[in-house]
């Protein structure tokens, strides 16, 4: 295989550049050089393929816990997701108090499974045990 080589010459010359004919072209095809590229082009293939494999990891177990979070996670409070979305009362939502209301029932209207825990936050949102009617009460 031939190629073609310009050949330049110094500053100083008055001689145009010239074309010669190399038979052997300068491109190693073989040898440590072409050994070299193809080990590293090997090794950036398997870290691409490493790195594929971890993003799939990491959605597919975002995936498979989502459902799970839904269904199990709890509230600040103590309560269910599901019951959470079955109270009458969520956290940020202003109550207004009724007469004959106290801070248990709120509380109840809270989370009905386990009052205690609303009660408790409850009562550190009013620092005070003690509800009057017209009060509103921010919901933890």
């Amino acid at each position: 295989m031939s190629a073609l080589e310009q050949c330049y010459f110094d500053e100083t010359s008055t001689a145009r550049p010239v074309l010669r004919v190399v038979s052997e072209p300068r491109v190693m095809r073989e040898g440590p050089a072409l050994a070299l590229r193809r080990a590293r082009r090997a090794r950036l293939r398997q870290r691409r393929r490493a790195g594929l494999a971890l993003s799939v990891l990491v959605v597919a177990a975002i995936v498979i816990a989502w459902p799970g979070l839904a269904m199990g996670g709890s509230t600040a409070a103590g309560l269910s997701t599901d019951l959470a979305d079955s109270s009458s009362l969520a956290a940020g939502m202003v109550y207004v108090v009724q007469p004959g209301d106290s801070v248990a029932s709120i509380a109840r209207l809270i989370n009905p499974v386990e009052p205690t825990l609303a009660r408790r936050d409850l009562v550190r949102e009013l620092r005070s045990d003690v509800v009057v009617p017209g009060e509103h009460v921010l919901i933890p």
